[in-house]
């Protein structure tokens, strides 16, 4: 989970892997599927209950939903935009794995960006946000109500909750939040799961197994 910025430095990184290390084993409990060791990283793929319906709002306004973005393979993760390193660090990643490929099997996927913090991110907040250089090209970025956005979380067994120092004003808040990329296939279903700090390279090596696999 993305803990905020009253923890020490360092208990970022771990915490988050820690975080994320947990909920993969958890998923692949409700799977026939077992842990690769890549590098040190869980990257699992299989069957599992993972996914499913959303009604959201994208950066443009438009109201989405999971139908929208069938016939192309996503990569999903949830943040928020005023998250300080966890969530930017996932973001580079991606790009810098969906980078590795050739252009043709690049534009092949949708990555998308869902927050868990639909009171500040806006769909305004969302369009300055999703294209930064540092991110993949053609993000998308998803808010909604609370309500839509606790739906889609809990479609994807993603754990989030406001933190905030003591003493801090209302607005200082952070949110702590299970910080994992999920590969989802053409039809919506899910495909594999990537831990916070999986290198780029293996994310990209993963996303060429995918479509070697699943050609279009």
């Amino acid at each position: 989970m993305n803990r905020g910025s009253g923890l020490p430095i360092w208990v970022i990184p771990l915490a988050a892997g820690i975080g994320a290390l947990v909920l993969v084993f958890a998923i692949l409990m409700v799977m026939d599927a077992r842990p690769q060791p890549v590098s040190g990283e869980v990257v699992s793929t299989g069957r599992a209950d993972i996914g499913g319906p959303f009604t959201l709002v994208d950066q443009t306004g438009a109201t989405v939903t999971e139908a929208d973005f069938l016939g192309r393979p996503m990569l999903i993760y949830f943040g928020f935009t005023y998250c300080p390193d966890i969530c930017p660090f996932s973001l580079q990643v991606m790009a810098a794995a969906l980078d590795q490929l050739p252009e043709d099997e690049r534009a092949e996927f949708q990555p998308i960006l869902i927050t868990v913090d639909p009171e500040r991110d806006t769909p305004e907040q969302l369009a300055l946000y999703v294209t930064s250089d540092a991110f993949p090209d053609n993000l998308t970025g998803l808010t909604g109500t609370p309500e839509q956005i606790a739906a889609a979380a809990a479609e994807y067994r993603v754990i989030y909750r406001r933190a905030l120092e003591e003493g801090a004003p209302e607005d200082a808040y952070t949110m702590d939040h299970t910080s994992l990329i999920y590969l989802m296939d053409r039809q919506g279903e899910f495909h594999s799961v990537y831990a916070h700090g999986t290198p780029p390279d293996v994310l990209a090596e993963g996303l060429q197994d995918f479509l070697e696999e699943n050609p279009g």
